[in-house]
């Protein structure tokens, strides 16, 4: 696995994500067996960040993979967990009472990447902030960070934390270079913070594509491992792919160790 760097902390180039663990926007008990296999597959394969988010599955899926992390025997300290607060609990009494929720819902004393999920018109940074610079503060939360946010947004929310926000969390990929347009990729390369690639291969709808292929044949990979070596071969990226297939869970984890060539890159990084 390869890693990256901020001041005063290292996460690895891919965790893993977990949206439709336990279901969609709602809890789903009878994909439970299936999600259970998925973190525990994801756990052994070596994986140790992940993500998570009380809008997924309802609290659902916290619930699932703090089961699976007690069930691992592995410590609690191996692990960062990122979790996530919606956009209609972002005032400060709501903030505090979301954490809790996700705490009692993984069964842990903290969370070590708290995120507002997305931002909302006519938010107040300033009151939602002053929740989580608490939960910081308290001992809950170990660091701070958002998603979705344009570039205005990150920057006020670093005015407003006590604590280095460490990531932006968005849509990145082959097809999607949104946020390398609008300059948020080279702000955070260039202010120490991580830009979190989520659909990394497009919910594994993935286009085919000539260039493309002829990379992966060449590496023995498949066109998934090589989008996602492209994602992370980026400084300051980090990504968190999500899968339920047990062979794909650990394709993702094994395309940390592709190497690819600055040619390569060149060819990936004409592709629309």
């Amino acid at each position: 696995m390869k890693y990256d760097s901020l001041p005063h902390l290292t996460l690895p180039k891919i965790g893993f994500g977990t949206w439709k663990i336990g279901g969609g926007s709602h809890a789903d008990p009878k994909t439970d067996p299936v999600s259970l296999t998925a973190l525990h597959t994801a756990i052994e394969t070596g994986y140790t960040h992940f993500d998570t988010a009380e809008m997924y599955a309802n609290g659902h899926s916290e619930e699932l993979l703090g089961r699976a992390v007690r069930e691992s025997q592995v410590k609690r300290e191996a692990f960062f967990i990122t979790s996530k607060v919606t956009p209609s609990h972002l005032r400060f009494d709501d903030v505090l009472k979301a954490c809790e929720a996700s705490l009692r819902r993984l069964q842990m004393d903290y969370i070590d990447l708290y995120l507002i999920h997305w931002p909302t018109a006519g938010m107040k940074l300033e009151d939602t902030f002053r929740a989580l610079n608490e939960l910081v503060r308290d001992g809950k939360v170990k660091h701070l960070g958002v998603s979705n946010f344009d570039l205005k947004q990150l920057k006020e929310s670093q005015e407003c934390s006590e604590t280095p926000i460490i990531t932006n969390q968005v849509p990145y990929s082959l097809a999607d270079r949104s946020y390398v347009n609008n300059g948020m990729l080279e702000y955070c390369q260039k202010n120490d913070i991580f830009l979190t690639a989520y659909s990394p291969i497009e919910e594994g709808n993935l286009k085919k594509r000539a260039a493309l292929e002829s990379i992966a044949k060449a590496r023995n990979a498949t066109i998934y491992q090589i989008a996602l070596a492209w994602v992370i071969s980026q400084p300051r990226v980090i990504t968190i792919p999500m899968s339920a297939n047990p062979q794909h869970i650990r394709e993702n984890f094994e395309a940390a160790d592709i190497e690819l060539t600055d040619n390569d890159c060149q060819i990936l990084e004409r592709i629309s």
